[in-house]
């Protein structure tokens, strides 16, 4: 059984149309850790930044999980990787980055990140910016406390490609701006042209890395020693299941299996097993998922 942020209420807005840069997660941290908040009068100045960013700053360290929901103090994720003796404060480390993808999905506070690796993924692999706009409509439209605003939602899709996507090389843009958006290494959202029915040419989406080399095995299993409570899980539900690996980092079956069975080797109190057609990882003794991030950082 995976375990599911039960904080299910839909949310498109909070970070005030900016994607979200590389150092604003650690200049969000270094400003809570010293015991101040952003209802400060002195914040603008405090941070360097407009008021708008200043609401966005806050929204993604919410986001990913750095900061408390509540009392916007720092998170136990937040003080392992961002504190003075934190792990990788600059992130320089490529696995941070996939640790971090995995806590602003599993957080579930930006809705269009969970619904698009867990849901949407399922139903299309290539997409344009309407067949996602149309997918997050429906799910406005089932869920009777969320109401849906074309706006909004138009603005938070193209938030999320910002983070992902490369612009095209020849598309006016400010570089030192753009480069600076968290995930653009990751290499999850490809961009290509494809020409419609009507000789048009649009601009389509793929989502998967076309090389996961970049994913280590150690932020796999983290995120399975986070998100699953039962001592035997099924490879099924590792592929496919709700914040599974296989969804949040966009695996398919046969790059999954090669993680597994680096994890099996490596660790062994960890059996992958093939029995009778059942696929199974079992867990033989409890592992704390701190102690495994502990070693790929060391």
């Amino acid at each position: 059984m995976s375990v599911i942020n039960t904080n299910l209420k839909l949310q498109f807005s909070g970070h005030e149309s900016f994607s979200c840069k590389q150092f604003w997660l650690k200049k969000g941290y270094d400003f809570v850790q010293k015991d101040k908040t952003f209802n400060d009068d002195e914040v603008v100045i405090d941070l360097g930044v407009g008021k708008n960013m200043v609401s966005s700053i806050r929204y993604w360290c919410k986001a990913f999980n750095i900061i408390d929901e509540k009392d916007d103090t720092p998170t136990e994720l937040g003080n392992y990787i961002f504190s003075d003796n934190g792990y990788d404060p600059y992130l320089e480390d490529i696995g941070t980055l996939w640790l971090l993808h995995y806590n602003l999905i599993k957080k579930n506070k930006a809705s269009l990140y969970s619904l698009l690796f867990n849901e949407f993924r399922k139903e299309r692999i290539d997409f344009t910016k309407e067949h996602l706009h149309s997918f997050l409509k429906r799910k406005c439209n089932e869920d009777k406390s969320v109401n849906y605003s074309e706006k909004t939602i138009t603005t938070d899709i193209n938030v999320f490609f910002r983070n992902y996507a490369s612009p095209e090389r020849k598309a006016k843009v400010d570089v030192e701006d753009v480069f600076s958006n968290i995930f653009l290494d990751l290499q999850l959202i490809h961009q290509y042209k494809k020409i419609d029915i009507d000789g048009k040419i649009e601009d389509w989406y793929k989502i998967g890395s076309e090389k996961t080399d970049s994913l280590p095995s150690e932020i796999v299993l983290y995120s399975i020693i986070d998100n699953y409570e039962d001592k035997t899980i099924s490879f099924k539900q590792l592929l496919t299941g709700t914040n599974s690996p296989g969804n949040i980092f966009a695996l398919n079956a046969e790059e999954l299996y090669k993680h597994i069975l680096n994890i099996s080797n490596k660790y062994a109190s960890i059996i992958y097993s093939e029995t009778a057609g059942n696929r199974t990882l079992q867990f033989k003794e409890q592992i704390n998922k701190w102690e495994i991030l502990n070693e790929y950082y060391r």
